[in-house]
């Protein structure tokens, strides 16, 4: 069977897209998608994504880690399948899909970067060590200095597997405040793809949402530095515990079209 798909990034985080509207895609199972996304035997990506048909929004995001795994929602991933819509005609600007964690908008910007709604988050459960926060996709935020120098792969695979998350573990992102307090620097190790990924929109959505609340800020509007680029954050607070209005804005690239043999 030949497989058609278009491969884009966000800020590095790449994804496998998928047109499965009309189409029978259930033979992309656990072992197809992990061989699609291996970097050396396969296409390469962080995940997968497949735009399906919905019947009551433009498409419907499915998204799948590198492990084969179905995942909870994946926030660059939201930014590269609105542009995928775009590219295929399905809409022009503006849209609302449907994720797995309900519904989101979002907009393609004159300047081509993509603004994607999150849904609003409720609470955030503060630990010694960081904080704890669900943004679609669970994550653990632990604030540092000299991230740079941090094991995030050796790190973040042990906090990720702590029996203090369940058995589906977390994702963790390392945050470095800047000397400008609306700037943050966050390194991310995410679960499903077990290791360092060069962005995670959800990630960096909850990494500038815990800056505001562990520093005690004022500030709603944070621009975060990634090993694979800058992303916007923004938000509205209400109270310190409830956050609405959540904004993750950036850049997304069209890398090629492709096919290949399945």
């Amino acid at each position: 069977m030949l497989l058609e798909f278009s491969k884009y990034h966000g800020t590095g985080n790449d994804f496998i897209m998928i047109d499965g509207r009309g189409k029978d895609t259930s033979y992309l199972d656990r072992a197809l998608i992990q061989r699609l996304c291996d970097r050396r035997f396969g296409i390469g990506g962080d995940g997968l994504i497949i735009l399906e048909e919905s019947n009551r929004h433009d498409f419907r995001m499915r998204y799948f880690n590198s492990d084969g795994r179905e995942g909870t929602m994946c926030g660059n991933g939201g930014r590269c399948i609105t542009a995928f819509a775009k590219q295929l005609g399905i809409i022009t600007l503006e849209t609302k899909f449907e994720g797995i964690d309900g519904e989101h908008s979002a907009s393609v910007l004159p300047n081509g970067e993509v603004m994607l709604k999150l849904k609003d988050v409720e609470g955030i459960r503060r630990a010694e060590d960081g904080c704890l926060l669900d943004t679609g996709s669970p994550h653990f935020v632990k604030f540092v200095t000299r991230l740079d120098e941090v094991d995030v792969e050796g790190e973040g695979r042990e906090i990720r597997n702590q029996s203090r998350f369940g058995s589906d573990g977390v994702n963790v992102n390392f945050v470095e405040r800047s000397e400008q307090p609306n700037r943050i620097s966050v390194r991310t190790y995410e679960r499903g793809v077990e290791a360092e990924t060069y962005s995670c929109g959800t990630g960096v959505t909850a990494s500038a949402i815990c800056a505001y609340y562990h520093f005690k800020s004022d500030i709603l509007s944070y621009y975060i530095h990634t090993p694979g680029g800058n992303l916007k954050v923004t938000f509205r607070s209400h109270h310190h515990t409830l956050f609405t209005d959540i904004f993750l804005t950036g850049p997304v690239s069209h890398v090629y079209e492709g096919a290949c043999e399945c």
